[in-house]
C-alpha cells in the first residue's frame, strides 16, 4: 500500500494553513494537523501589512478581510514627536493593511485550505517523525477524535513529504534536527488586549522610545494596534542584541508602557481584557536546516521573522507558498532536488535583506545609538518614509528612489561583511 497522503503539514498557523491551501489547490492529497481547535488564541500583534494582505487576497480571502479593521499606515511616536506615515506605493502590494486577531485569521485560512480540498485534523498533535529504512515516512499523531472524556488516540500517518510548520518553538522541527544559531538575533514580545474608545483609528501606532521603570530608553518598540471591535492590541518588543535583554522582565516593561501610553487610549488595568501573553521569536532564518530529503521547514519554525520590524505573518504566508511549490515539484518527479530549490528561493528572496537587517539590529542594540538614530529620524518625514519602505520590505523593483538607493548602498557593504 502507498502512503496515506501526499503531504502532511504539521501546524495550522499562517505558514502551515497557507501551504496546505496551495498544495490542495494544485490537486495534491494533503493533511493539515492543528494541535488545538479553531478558533484559538495566538500571541501576536495582529497587524497585517501590505505584504500579508497581498498573500491573503491571493488565497481568495479579499471579501472576508473587508469585514475587519482596515488602516492606512503607521503613526510613529518618539521623544515628543509624532509622524503619520502612509504605506508607500508599490506595484505589487496594496497601500493598506488590516488588523485581524489570529483567533479569526488562522481559522479563515484553515477553512480556505479545506475548501480547496485539504483534510484538516483539529486537536491533533504530531508528536514524532516516523522513519522507514533511514528515511522519513510519516508522523505519529496524538489525536483527540472521540468523546471529550476519552484519552487521545495515537496513530501513525504516512506521507511522501512532510512540511514542518509548528511555530517558533517547533518541537517537531527539533525532533527533525533543527537548531537555532545563537549568534543571530532573537526577539522577545508580549501583548494584551484593552477596551478603548480609539479602537477604530485609521493608523497602527508604534512608540520608538519605550522605557523601563527607571526611564531608560531600550532598543525595541511598543505598539497600539486598533482592532476595530472595541479593543486595541497593546504590546512591546525587545531585541536580544541589547546586552542586558535577559535581565528585562517583559511583564514589567509592558506595565511601564501601558502606564505611559497616551491617556486618550484609556489603557489601564480597568480596561484590560485579560493578562498579557508573550514569547521569544527567532529571526532571520536563524533556525535550520530547513530542507531534508523529504521535508521542509517553513514560517516561524524556520525563523522567517523579519528582524527590521518583527513581522512574521507575511513571511509565513510567503514561505508556505514557496514550500508548496517546491513540494509540488517534488511530487511531480523532481524529488529531493526540487526541495533544495526551496532553500535557494529563500536565499534569493530574503538572504541579503535579512543580512542587512541583522546588521541593523546589532547597531540599535546599543541604547545610545538607538536613541540618536530615532531622534534624528523623527525630525525628518522623508527619512522616516524611507525607513518605513525599507523596514516593511516594500522596496520598489521598478525604480530607484531615495529609499532604494540608501538600501542598495547599505546592501553593498553588507555583502562585504561577515555573514553574521
Amino acid at each position: 500500500m502507498g502512503p496515506d497522503h501526499d503531504v502532511v503539514v504539521v501546524g495550522g498557523g499562517p505558514s502551515g494553513a497557507a501551504c496546505a491551501y496551495w498544495l490542495a489547490e494544485a490537486g495534491h492529497d494533503v493533511l493539515l494537523l492543528e494541535k488545538k481547535r479553531y478558533p484559538r488564541e495566538k500571541t501576536c500583534g495582529d497587524g497585517l501589512t501590505p505584504r500579508s494582505v497581498k498573500q491573503l487576497h491571493d488565497l481568495g480571502l479579499e471579501e472576508d478581510l473587508a469585514g475587519h479593521h482596515r488602516f492606512s499606515g503607521l503613526r510613529s511616536i518618539a521623544f515628543g514627536r509624532t509622524l503619520e506615515l502612509e504605506w508607500p506605493s508599490h506595484p505589487d502590494y496594496p497601500r493598506f493593511g488590516y488588523v485581524v486577531t489570529r483567533k479569526d485569521l488562522d481559522h479563515l485560512v484553515a477553512q480556505r485550505a479545506v475548501k480547496a480540498g485539504a483534510t484538516l485534523w483539529e486537536e491533533s498533535e504530531a508528536t514524532a517523525p516516523v522513519s522507514r529504512d533511514g528515511a522519513l515516512s510519516g508522523v505519529m499523531v496524538k489525536r483527540k477524535a472521540g468523546p471529550a472524556s476519552a484519552p487521545p488516540a495515537v496513530e501513525e500517518v504516512s506521507a511522501r513529504y512532510v512540511v514542518v510548520a509548528d511555530g517558533a518553538n517547533s518541537r517537531f522541527g527539533r525532533a527533525m534536527g533543527t537548531s537555532r544559531d545563537k549568534a543571530y538575533p532573537m526577539g522577545m514580545a508580549i501583548r494584551g488586549y484593552y477596551e478603548s474608545p480609539r479602537h477604530d483609528e485609521p493608523w497602527i501606532e508604534s512608540h520608538l522610545d519605550i522605557r523601563d521603570r527607571r526611564g531608560n530608553v531600550l532598543p525595541g518598540y511598543g505598539w497600539i494596534f486598533p482592532v476595530g471591535d472595541g479593543r486595541v492590541n497593546v504590546g512591546v518588543g525587545l531585541l536580544s542584541t541589547f546586552n542586558q535583554w535577559k535581565d528585562v522582565n517583559t511583564s514589567h516593561l509592558m506595565d511601564a508602557f501601558a502606564e505611559h501610553a497616551p491617556a486618550s487610549w484609556e489603557i489601564r488595568p480597568q480596561t484590560s481584557c485579560g493578562p498579557p501573553t508573550g514569547g521569544r521569536l527567532p529571526m532571520a532564518f536563524s533556525v535550520g536546516p530547513r530542507v531534508g530529503p523529504n521535508h521542509v521547514v517553513i514560517g516561524d519554525a524556520g525563523a522567517g521573522i523579519n528582524p527590521f520590524n518583527g513581522e512574521g505573518i507575511a513571511y509565513a504566508y510567503e514561505t508556505g507558498r514557496m514550500a508548496a511549490e517546491a513540494v509540488g515539484n517534488a511530487l511531480a518527479g523532481g524529488g529531493g532536488a526540487a526541495l533544495a530549490g526551496y532553500e535557494r528561493r529563500l536565499q534569493d528572496e530574503y538572504g541579503l535583506y535579512y543580512r542587512v537587517a541583522r546588521a541593523f539590529v546589532h547597531i540599535i542594540g546599543r541604547p545610545q545609538l538607538m536613541r540618536a538614530l530615532v531622534s534624528t529620524g523623527m525630525r525628518s518625514r522623508s527619512l522616516m518614509e524611507w525607513m518605513l519602505r525599507i523596514m516593511a520590505n516594500l522596496l520598489r523593483p521598478d525604480e530607484l528612489g531615495p529609499a532604494e538607493a540608501a538600501y542598495k548602498a547599505v546592501a553593498a557593504m553588507a555583502r562585504l561583511a561577515p555573514a553574521r
